[in-house]
């Protein structure tokens, strides 16, 4: 099987082709519960006690409640304005690998909260990390829009990512958002809400 490795030992074991095709199925089933324990995992680490809320440094309770899921499916805008649905959202384009564009888009919104002093900086490595045609995180931007950005990050204002946030906030709500919205991830997370709810 190309693209994995059983150590020598466990090849021992898988004696037939029914073996083979167990072993397949396991490694498929495998791949298909880490994406969802990934999230379960997120989910933890954002929302310890869905029922209860936690408690923050400012004493104020974070709840992540079934209308507020439900406000993530109105509009990615709406998905986006949440931290948790940033974080579950971030997750689901794990496992599309593309995660570069929610990464630049949050990164764009972070800049634009730039002090002017520090543009520059900021600027540079955003267009290292995303822009510029070798970046390890490349936004998928055509060649007049990626010049066009680069152009505008040497000399940098605080409109200089708007042009590219804008076509990759688009790509997101055409593409990724609405498979966001079908995806087991969502719909379990939404369903697990509604049960807590209505217990």
């Amino acid at each position: 099987m190309p693209g994995f490795f059983f150590p020598h030992n466990n090849m021992t074991e898988l004696n037939g082709k029914e073996d083979c095709k167990l072993a397949e199925g396991k490694v498929h089933k495998k791949k298909q519960k880490a994406f969802g324990a990934d999230l379960k995992n997120y989910l933890k680490c954002m929302v310890p006690h869905i029922e209860s809320g936690i408690k923050t440094s400012n004493s104020k309770n974070i709840m992540l409640s079934a209308e507020e899921v439900i406000q993530w499916s109105q509009s990615l805008e709406k998905l986006l304005a949440s931290q948790s649905g940033q974080g579950v959202f971030r997750e689901f384009l794990k496992s599309e690998f593309s995660e570069e564009n929610i990464e630049f888009w949050l990164a764009c919104e972070d800049y634009k909260k730039t002090k002017s002093d520090h543009l520059h900086g900021k600027a540079e490595r955003i267009y290292e990390e995303f822009v510029q045609s070798d970046a390890i995180k490349q936004i998928n931007i055509d060649y007049q829009m990626r010049e066009a950005t680069a152009k505008k990050a040497q000399d940098p204002t605080h409109t200089s990512f708007d042009e590219a946030q804008k076509t990759v906030y688009i790509l997101m709500e055409r593409d990724s958002y609405p498979r966001f919205l079908k995806s087991k991830a969502y719909l379990n997370l939404l369903n697990q809400l509604q049960n807590n709810t209505s217990k």
